[in-house]
């Protein structure tokens, strides 16, 4: 799998939370042909199955972004915009973003205030319109926009916006890949509406009812300048085996597993600790009577900007470990 060409392709999609159907379409395409059938829920989770009659395993990785959703429209035509998930306001300045009618524009800051002191409240998205009149001709108040940035290589490093989470949906496509003989029985589940808290991976999780669950997603990494090493792992050391977030302390028994899994088959590895933060394994570790949950995770640089960066080395080990997970005796 080209993992440039397919992070080009699912963010060619509109896909925030509460809104990802472009996305999951174009997943269940990618995903088809190595499980056999797909279907989504009520909450649009979309559900890859790869039938066995051992034990019961998911894996999560969300497919929704953060984004922008369109609040008011000013006289003179500017947009206002509060968040959807977690977008934080010295990111945004002169960044592109894109509406899912295909109307473009730009964030920009309010006359007279100081970066340092700004709040989303001080930022408008400019689309290029005249008047109030052209503007609401071209958005609407509910309308929802993403980063409209580039994906790139930069050495061994991949450059995109939202790698949280497009990233971990290659891993788990990259997974089925790779996938040889299991007896387990094996659902792939590409979540929605993890970055309004968590909520599709609970249902989905619910419904299936896992004797395993593994979530996949981005981590912190504690290797940019000036870290205060809010985490623990770093780009290029390897799949990064979740001990601890916000949401949820890993049962020992798959960091266990994880661990060794990687020993026998020569991944690198390293473990996964974030001061604040949380995965679809929250969600998943709590359903019904409780799951044997643990997470793998990419460590991504620069997390929930318009630009985020992993290395492509730590993306493999990620897949190879799912796959090894779901060919192992469970």
């Amino acid at each position: 799998m080209n993992i440039l060409k397919t992070l080009q392709s699912l963010n060619a999609c509109h896909g925030p939370s509460g809104d990802e159907a472009e996305v999951a379409s174009l997943l269940e395409k990618l995903a088809m042909p190595f499980v056999d059938e797909c279907r989504r829920d009520t909450m649009g989770n979309l559900i890859a199955h790869k039938k066995g009659a051992g034990s019961r395993v998911l894996f999560a990785a969300h497919m929704d972004s953060i984004g922008f959703i369109a609040t008011y429209i000013e006289k003179e035509g500017f947009v206002r915009f509060c968040k959807v998930g977690g977008l934080h306001a010295p990111d945004l300045i002169a960044t592109p973003v894109r509406f899912k009618n295909g109307v473009r524009g730009v964030i920009c800051l309010n006359e007279g205030v100081e970066p340092k002191e700004m709040t989303l409240e001080d930022l408008y998205i400019d689309i290029g319109a005249h008047d109030e009149e052209e503007a609401r001709a071209m958005v609407g108040i509910g309308d929802t926009a993403v980063y409209d940035t580039p994906t790139f290589g930069a050495g061994d490093r991949l450059v995109s916006p939202y790698m949280d989470n497009r990233i971990s949906c290659i891993v788990l496509l990259m997974a089925m890949e790779q996938f040889q003989k299991s007896e387990n029985d094996l659902y792939f589940v590409f979540t929605v509406q993890e970055e309004l808290g968590l909520r599709g991976a609970k249902t989905a999780a619910y419904a299936i009812d896992p004797d395993y669950g593994i979530a996949v997603d981005v981590t912190v990494s504690a290797d940019e300048l000036g870290s205060k090493h809010s985490g623990s792992s770093r780009l290029g050391g390897g799949a990064a085996i979740k001990v601890m977030d916000s949401s949820i302390i890993c049962h020992p028994e798959m960091v266990s597993k994880l661990s060794a899994l990687a020993g026998e088959r020569g991944i690198d590895v390293q473990m996964d600790v974030i001061r604040s933060g949380g995965t679809d394994a929250g969600s998943i570790y709590t359903t019904k009577m409780g799951v044997l949950t643990g997470g793998i995770s990419i460590p991504c640089r620069y997390v929930h900007t318009p630009q985020e960066m992993v290395d492509r080395g730590d993306v493999e080990a990620c897949a190879r470990l799912v796959c090894a997970f779901a060919e192992a005796s469970l």
